[in-house]
C-alpha cells in the first residue's frame, strides 16, 4: 500500500492530470451553479432549468453510440485535448453572445454540443487513467482525483454564487471556459505510461453499430457489469434532475439567495470529499458489495430527509451524505469497470455502460422536475429515496453483493 502511494505521488504524469483536472473541476463547479440560475433569473421555471439538464442529457446518451469507436480507434491524449478545446470555445461564447443579446435558446445548444465533447471527454478520461497508472493503483488513481475534484466543487459553488451576485452569471460561465484552457495546456504536457495502440483501421461510420455492440456484449457477459449497468439506469434515471430539484428546493423553498446556493451546494460538497477519500480504504476493506450497496442506502435515505425538510441546515446535512453516497458508489464503480475490462475494450465498453444506464436520464430529469414543479418537492423526492431501497434490495440478489467481484470470470469479445 506504501509502496502504490508514493509511486503516484513520484509520478510527474499523474501529477499534472491529477493537477489540472482539478482546476477544470473548479471550473465546472462555476457552471454547474451560474447555467441553471441563468435559466432561473431569465424565465423563473424549473421546468427549464430541467430541460437544459434534459438538452445536454440527450447530447451525452446520442454520443455514447460512437463515443467508445473512436476513443479505442484514436490517440486519447489528443482526443482529450481536443474535446477540451472545444468546451473552452463554447462555453467562452455565452459571455459574449449574452452581453448583445441575452437569449435562453443558444444556451440550449451550447449544452447539447458541449454534452458530445464532454461524452468524449469522460469517456477517454476513464480509459487514460487506467493507462496511467498501474492495475492495483486503480483505486487509489480515482480516490485521489475524485477527493481533489470533490474539494474544487466544496470551493467552487460559494465563489460561484458570489461572482454572479457580483458580476452576474456568465462571467462565472466563462471562468470555466478559462479552466478547459487551463487543462489544455497541462494534458498537452503528458504521456501515458502504458500508450494505447490504436489499431490501424480506417474509422466508418457503418463500424459505429459493431463497436458499440462490442461493448454491450462485453458488459452483458460480465455478471457484476451487466447487473450495475440495469441498476444504474434506474439511478440515472432518479438522480439526473437532482441538482436541479436541489437548488430550486433552496432558492424557492428555504428563501435562499444566489450566495446561499452556492454556500449550501458547497456544505453538500463536503460529503463528496470525504466520500472519495476514503473510497480506498473502505473498498479494501469492506469489498466492493457493501461499499456499492451502502452507498445506494445512504443516498434514499438522504433524499427521503431532504424532501422533508423545511430547515436549510439539515438540507445542508442530507446533501452531504447524498454526496458522500453518490462518491463512494461511483468511483467503486469505476474502478472495477477499469480493472475487469481488457485496454483494447475499455473505451468501448465505457462508453455502451454509460450510454446505456444514462437513457432514461433526460426523461427522469424533465419529470422529475415537472412534478416538483407541480407539486412540490416533499412527495417526489419521498418516492426517490423509497426506490433506493429497492434498489439496495435487488442488488443483493446479484454479483453486486461480492466483496470481490473483479476476481471472478469475466466476459470476453472477439475484437
Amino acid at each position: 500500500m506504501a509502496a502504490g502511494r508514493d509511486a503516484l505521488w513520484r509520478d510527474r504524469d499523474f501529477g499534472v492530470f491529477w493537477l489540472v483536472q482539478t482546476l477544470s473541476a473548479l471550473g465546472d463547479s462555476f457552471a454547474m451553479v451560474a447555467l441553471p440560475l441563468l435559466v432561473l433569473k431569465a424565465t423563473g421555471s424549473v421546468g427549464q432549468m430541467g430541460l437544459l439538464t434534459g438538452i445536454a442529457g440527450v447530447g451525452t446518451v446520442v454520443t455514447g453510440l460512437f463515443a467508445g469507436m473512436i476513443v479505442d480507434r484514436v490517440d486519447r491524449r489528443r482526443l482529450l485535448v481536443l474535446c477540451d478545446v472545444a468546451r473552452a470555445v463554447l462555453y467562452g461564447a455565452v459571455p459574449v453572445y449574452w452581453l448583445f443579446s441575452p437569449r435562453i435558446w443558444p444556451l440550449y445548444l451550447v449544452m447539447g454540443v458541449a454534452s458530445v465533447f464532454s461524452m468524449l471527454f469522460q469517456v477517454g478520461y476513464v480509459t487514460a487513467v487506467a493507462n496511467l497508472v498501474d492495475r492495483d493503483q486503480i483505486v487509489r488513481a480515482n480516490s485521489r482525483l475524485e477527493t481533489t475534484n470533490a474539494i474544487a466543487a466544496v470551493l467552487g459553488p460559494p465563489l460561484a454564487g458570489l461572482i454572479t451576485a457580483t458580476f452576474g452569471a456568465t462571467t462565472a460561465i466563462g471562468l470555466d471556459a478559462v479552466s478547459f484552457a487551463i487543462s489544455v495546456l497541462g494534458l498537452s504536457l503528458i504521456r501515458l505510461r502504458v500508450p494505447h495502440t490504436p489499431p490501424e483501421v480506417a474509422m466508418r461510420w457503418r463500424d459505429v453499430r459493431s463497436s458499440f455492440l462490442d461493448g454491450i456484449r462485453f458488459l452483458w457477459r460480465t455478471p457484476v457489469l451487466r447487473a450495475l449497468t440495469m441498476l444504474l439506469t434506474v439511478i440515472t434515471f432518479l438522480s439526473l434532475g437532482l441538482t436541479d430539484v436541489f437548488i430550486f428546493y433552496v432558492r424557492n423553498q428555504l428563501g435562499q439567495g444566489d450566495q446561499g446556493v452556492g454556500v449550501v451546494l458547497a456544505l453538500t460538497g463536503v460529503g463528496t470529499v470525504l466520500g472519495a477519500a476514503l473510497t480506498a480504504r473502505m473498498r479494501q476493506s469492506l469489498g466492493f458489495g457493501a461499499c456499492w450497496l451502502g452507498a445506494c442506502v445512504l443516498i434514499g435515505a438522504s433524499i427521503a430527509v431532504f424532501g422533508t425538510t423545511g430547515d436549510v441546515v439539515v438540507a445542508a446535512g442530507a446533501g452531504l451524505v447524498y454526496s458522500a453516497g453518490m462518491a463512494l458508489g461511483g468511483i467503486c464503480s469505476m474502478s472495477l469497470r477499469q480493472m475487469v475490462t481488457p485496454d483494447r475494450l475499455l473505451g468501448r465498453v465505457t462508453a455502451a455502460f454509460w450510454t446505456l444506464h444514462s437513457a432514461l436520464g433526460p426523461i427522469g430529469a424533465a419529470t422529475l422536475t415537472a412534478l416538483v414543479g407541480a407539486f412540490g418537492p416533499r412527495i417526489p423526492l419521498l418516492a426517490v429515496g423509497a426506490t433506493f431501497g429497492l434498489i439496495v434490495l435487488a442488488g443483493l440478489c446479484t454479483p453486486i453483493r461480492q466483496r470481490h467481484p473483479e476476481r471472478h470470470r469475466i466476459g470476453s469479445v472477439g475484437s
